[in-house]
């Protein structure tokens, strides 16, 4: 939880920094993937060239296991490489819930299953189809490292959206 603190911290500075530097403004996506916190949603101050969201969403939800919902952040830009369109993006992403894992801990003769969710750290791509500052759908690829004790520690998450 701390790493989610510390990047929340981050979107926050720089956010502050870009409104004097930049004119943006707010907007909205909805979908599946890093940048939505699963299935879901975000809000997000956008400018010509980047955007940086904070996004709510859940990775599961069944009737025997319940649900994972949680938070993310992100940030991404248009400009990193001085690209003149602002079509790829590239970002970088926290989330709080990444996944859910299930393991079993013994008690003498009795086995007595567990749940714990675990966070992500992560790098994404995406592709914008009329502009970062547009609205329009969106298409990626994500790639975040977790701290999972018994499931995968690399994964990566295909994303698609609609940004309001």
């Amino acid at each position: 939880m701390n790493k989610f603190v510390l990047v929340f911290s981050l979107f926050s500075m720089s956010t502050l920094a870009s409104e004097q530097l930049n004119e943006s403004s707010v907007s909205y996506g909805i979908g599946a993937g890093a940048p939505y916190a699963g299935l879901g949603g975000h809000v997000a101050k956008v400018s010509n060239t980047d955007m940086k969201y904070l996004a709510v969403g859940c990775i599961q939800y069944s009737t025997l296991m319940g649900s994972a919902c949680g938070l993310g952040a992100g940030w991404m830009v248009t400009d990193l490489f001085g690209a003149t369109s602002n079509k790829h993006g590239l970002g970088i992403y926290a989330l709080q819930t990444a996944g859910e894992e299930l393991y079993f801990e013994s008690e003498g003769f009795f086995a007595q299953d567990k749940h714990r969710t675990y966070s992500a750290l992560g790098l994404n791509y995406t592709y914008f189809s009329n502009g970062i500052n547009q609205s329009g759908f969106t298409f990626g690829l994500s790639i975040h490292a977790t701290n999972a004790d018994y499931d995968e520690k690399i994964n990566g998450v295909f994303q698609i959206g609609y940004q309001f």
